[in-house]
């Protein structure tokens, strides 16, 4: 469908496309090249973090995290309410996702479910940053981790720049991913980063992301005569060196551009958040939302429904991010998953809209939106 407004936007500038063209004028390292080692650097300088490392994309690097942490034969404790992909990697992984509750307000784990799910064969907590806000209960789900001796393993994929007091999504727990996709605040296309403190997991992470391969001291597997050492087995989840220079670039304005969906946010909040009916994504007291995502709660599926079709006959994109993995084919075949078994988090998905949201979004389109759905509310 050709949309008037669609779901989201690449921001993107000449300094962009000059940092790509570089690489490809170049003639040589448009894999391994300096500038992979570099955007590493300023990732982990922004996340205040020793260790940064990029990966091909967000669910390559989440996989491999939980390969790097052993979860083989463990269980993890995760949210029905996220991308299918915060699920699958525990399993590839050889482990065992256990779907938790969310919470309204931010849509992050509930602390009181997820301490119900501990087991002994809990390794984990995975929390979900949705939508650019840090989960509301990081605190309690940090103090259950370490009363139980657990991981926590955030999945910051939607979130990065967001802070909670003044701690940044994926500076709570052990290690974090993140993701680059082209949807996100700052993109590389396709594309993911995990960031720790743990030199041991960092050290993992590079042999799982290249084959298991032990790299030269100097040089690399393209510019050294010599044969290298393969110590396990291993993946290519690596990024070419011409995303990494995209994400240099889209990372010196980071700021910029959350600032740039902030004021939309804002503004959106300011056209609909006297309509009872609905409730806006506001941001949490002593919190930095960056809105990834600009998602609406409905008071009902009836009303959620009727809005999104009217949006959709006036060309404006909408989508339901996310409906319940427990209730997606796979899992309800082969775990024995089934309506109710998540009662709050199948309620949300039930009531949920996320709108356009990009930084170039016109004052003109907002009010087109906030018109489209004023009258379908009538």
């Amino acid at each position: 469908m050709d949309w008037k407004i669609s779901l989201f936007k690449i921001y993107s500038d000449e300094e962009d496309i000059e940092a790509v063209n570089k690489i490809i004028r170049r003639g040589t390292y448009w894999a391994l090249g300096p500038e992979i080692e570099e955007f590493e650097e300023k990732i982990a300088t922004y996340m205040d973090r020793r260790f940064a490392l990029t990966f091909n994309s967000g669910t390559a690097a989440l996989h491999a995290l939980f390969l790097a942490y052993e979860i083989k034969s463990s269980e993890v404790i995760v949210p029905s309410f996220t991308f299918i992909a915060t699920a699958n990697t525990v399993l590839l992984a050889g482990g065992k996702p256990i779907f938790a509750e969310i919470e309204e307000d931010s849509f992050g784990l509930n602390p009181n479910d997820v301490n119900e799910k501990i087991t002994k064969k809990t390794k984990a907590i995975v929390p979900v940053h949705y939508g650019g806000q840090v989960c509301k209960y990081m605190k309690e789900l940090r103090e259950l981790a370490d009363d139980h001796n657990l991981l926590i393993l955030e999945d910051a994929a939607e979130s990065l720049g967001s802070k909670l007091k003044d701690t940044k999504a994926g500076n709570f727990g052990q290690s974090s991913m993140f993701s680059l996709c082209q949807n996100k605040i700052i993109t590389t296309g396709e594309g993911g980063f995990v960031v720790t403190d743990d030199n041991a997991i960092n050290e993992k992470l590079k042999l799982l992301r290249s084959h298991g391969r032990v790299e030269f001291l100097e040089g690399d597997y393209f510019s050294n005569t010599k044969d290298n050492e393969y110590i396990q087995i291993g993946f290519n989840m690596r990024i070419p060196t011409m995303s990494a220079a995209l994400g240099i670039s889209q990372l010196n304005k980071i700021d910029k551009i959350a600032e740039m969906r902030r004021k939309n946010a804002f503004y959106m909040n300011e056209g609909l958040g006297k309509i009872a009916s609905i409730k806006v994504p506001e941001e949490m007291k002593e919190a930095y939302h960056i809105y990834q995502l600009y998602t609406l709660k409905f008071d009902n599926t009836e009303l959620r429904d009727k809005v999104q079709i009217h949006l959709t006959n006036n060309g404006i994109m909408s989508k339901i991010y996310f409906n319940p993995i427990h209730l997606k084919t796979f899992y309800m075949k082969e775990f024995g998953y089934k309506k109710g078994n998540l009662p709050i988090t199948e309620d949300l998905s039930q009531r949920i809209l996320t709108l356009p949201m990009y930084p170039q979004l016109t004052n003109e389109e907002m009010d087109y939106m906030i018109k489209t759905i004023l009258e379908a509310l009538k």
